[in-house]
This record gives structure tokens, sequence and C-alpha cells, in this order.
């Protein structure tokens, strides 16, 4: 049984791609503010009397909770309709981006990033089983594409968004600007999202049934293997980008603008053959991610260089979110919402291990650390593609 079957009274919505724009921005707006630190983590530290590798636990807490969260607000949500609840975590996510710009200390944003973990895994998880319920059949390998299109164009754009910001502003005013955007993703669900009740709720023990299925075994290794893996240097891109490749700091925003626009090329590329070719784009995804972190090391050791391989990084990790959310949704397609759930919880783990063990490596063993470990992981990554079946 579907594990978001929507109730039989369920009203057809009158603009469906509207809706499925909202609920993709919906994803933008949370993993943007997720991704908002790494871009700040220098001044943000410096600001509040923090270490860098302190100031880490801005994207390692939230994510680690996120992977609490996902799994727990979609068995809590029982029969609750579904627009309900995504606009009540909107406007949480508002709160939390209010509460972030007026931190005065690091124990107060911490407790901040405590309530984007919630909402982060609450409208990831949820969001994921929505394209069934506002389409029909023939467009929702579309209508997924552009739901999880939020979260790669949040994964890259995020970072340069917040460095931009905060080069300009000031960093308390890219946490401003991330609870403006989330009012507004809020007013436009209530504007254009239908109601979204369902019949059934999903059960604890459905969970432990589809951790069996191998499928979903293979892509929740690969996830939390590229994902954590990546995150181990990009964390730290900033410093990298400074200290390794001697670029000047002034040119920092622009440069992750440009590796956000890379990763939408990716994203664009993976999600037009995912469908056709999980298996193949997973592996030219995990070999990207191993190639990269090794140019940083032979070769980027200056500003031409650094960019280059900048760029080739946004390329490969563009495609992450939406190859390994559709190998995820061919291996359990009758229960998206949980593997979406689970899959949701595993990149956040990545994304928390990442973050933090990256900082334990920057704090006690420098940058080229940090890049050794990243090649390490997504050697790993490659190895379990070439192991995977296809599907």
């Amino acid at each position: 049984m579907s594990t978001s079957s929507p109730a039989h009274a369920a009203p057809v919505p009158r603009h469906p791609w509207w809706a499925i724009s909202a609920v993709g921005l919906a994803t933008f707006s949370v993993v943007t503010t997720e991704m908002l630190p790494v871009g700040l983590l220098t001044p943000i530290a410096d600001s509040l009397g923090a270490s860098v590798g302190t100031a880490g636990l801005m994207i390692s807490l939230p994510a680690l909770l996120a992977a609490l969260f996902a799994p727990l607000v979609v068995i809590a949500a029982g029969g609750i309709d579904r627009r309900r609840i995504l606009c009540a975590l909107l406007g949480l996510l508002l709160v939390a981006n209010v509460a972030s710009a007026l931190a005065p200390g690091i124990a107060w944003l911490l407790a901040a990033r405590v309530l984007v973990g919630f909402c982060m895994g609450g409208i990831w998880a949820i969001a994921g089983g929505l394209a069934a319920r506002l389409v029909p059949p023939a467009r929702i390998g579309l209508a997924t594409s552009i739901i999880f299109g939020g979260v790669a164009a949040a994964s890259v754009l995020g970072v340069p968004l917040g460095a931009l910001i905060g080069e300009a502003l000031g960093w308390r005013w890219a946490f401003v600007v991330m609870a403006a955007f989330s009012a507004a993703v809020l007013l436009l669900h209530l504007w254009v999202v239908p109601a979204l009740p369902v019949d059934g709720s999903v059960r604890a023990r459905q969970f432990v049934q589809q951790l069996g299925n191998r499928g979903l075994q293979q892509g929740l290794l690969l996830t939390l293997l590229l994902v954590a893996g990546h995150f181990i240097a990009f964390t730290y891109v900033r410093p990298l980008l400074t200290t390794l490749a001697h670029i000047d700091a002034t040119w920092i925003g622009g440069l992750l603008f440009a590796y956000g626009m890379a990763g939408i090329v990716g994203n664009f590329m993976v999600g037009l053959l995912a469908a056709r070719r999980p298996r193949g784009l997973l592996l030219a995804i995990a070999l990207g991610l191993l190639l990269t972190p090794l140019l940083f090391l032979w070769t980027g050791g200056t500003p031409a260089s650094g960019v280059v391989v900048l760029l080739v990084w946004g390329l490969a990790y563009g495609g992450v979110s939406v190859g390994l959310m559709t190998w995820m949704m061919a291996a359990a397609p009758k229960a998206v919402e949980i593997a979406t759930a689970l899959y949701v919880g595993v990149f956040n783990i990545g994304i928390a291990l990442g973050a933090w063990g990256g900082g334990l490596l920057l704090d006690g063993l420098g940058l080229h650390a940090n890049l050794w470990a990243a090649a390490g992981f997504a050697a790993a990554a490659t190895l379990v593609v070439a192991g995977m079946r296809r599907q």
C-alpha cells in the first residue's frame, strides 16, 4: 500500500504546476537556510568569538536532527492534511531565521539551528511524496524533478547567496533575507496549494520492512558516502579557496555563485537522464566527486586552477539530489514517503558527519586532510555504485 495515498475526496488542484512550484520553493527555502552558514563560517565565528570548527556545528547539528525528525514527522503526521503540515513548518522556518539573525552568541545561534533541523526533516520528507497527489501520472517524473530541484538548487546556490549577502551587508542580513523569503513561500502555499488529506498513516513497522529492501539499502549507503565525503571538504570551502588556492576573500561570493550555476547545469543534465540510466549517472557523479578533491591537492595551488576545480565540483555535486532520489523512488515505488524520509535522514546524517568530521580534521590536521578524506569517501562510493544492481 502506498504510504502517501490521497483521500478519495481530495480536490484536484486548479493550477497543479503552481502548487508543484510552491512545494519546490519550500524545499529550496529550507535547504538554503541549512546551507547558508557554509559561506559565512569565518565572519560568524569571528563575530561570535568561536573557532571555525565550532561554527561548523551550524551545519552538522541541524543536519543530524533532520535525520531524526524526518521519519518522526512522517509517522506523527498520521492523517493530518499535508498542506497544513507544510505551512506550519514554513512558519517555524521563518521564526528560526529571525532567531538566527538576532543571535547574541554561538549558543543562541545553535539553538535556532535546532529548529532549522526540525523544519528541514519535516518539509523534505513530506514534500517527497506529493508529486503523485498534484499532477497526472504521466507528469509525476517532471513534478518530482521540480520538487527535488529545489533541494539541488539550494544545495548549490545556498552557499553563494549567503556569501554574497554577507559580503555586502553582513552575515545577520543573510538570515533576515531568508526569513523574508520563507514568509513569501508560506503565503504562496496558502494561495496555490490545495488541501492534501490522506487516507492512511505511516507506521513504524513499515520503515523496518523497507530497511530490508536491497535497492533501498544500496541507495542509502551511497547517499551516506557521497554526501559525507562532499561536506568534509565543502563545509570549509571558504578557507579552502583562500588558503590553498590563494584567492582573495572578496571573490568568494562570486565564485561560489559560479559554482552554484555549474551545479544547476549538473542538476538538469542528471534530471533529464536519471530515469533511463540511474546507475551510470550515479557512477559519473561518484567519479566526479573523487576527481575534484584530488585535483585540488595536485593542481589547486593557484587562483586559476582553484576556480576551474570549483566549477567541476559544482557540476558533479549538482546532480546528487536528483540522481539519488530517482534511484530511491525506483527502489520503493509503493512506499515513496518512507523512501523519502529514510533518504532525507541518511542524507542529513551524511551532512552532519561530514561537517563535524571535517571540522575535527581542519582543526587538528589542516585542509589537506579534509581533501584526502573526501577523496576516500568518493572512492568508496564509486565501488558501491559498481556493485549496484540495475533498476
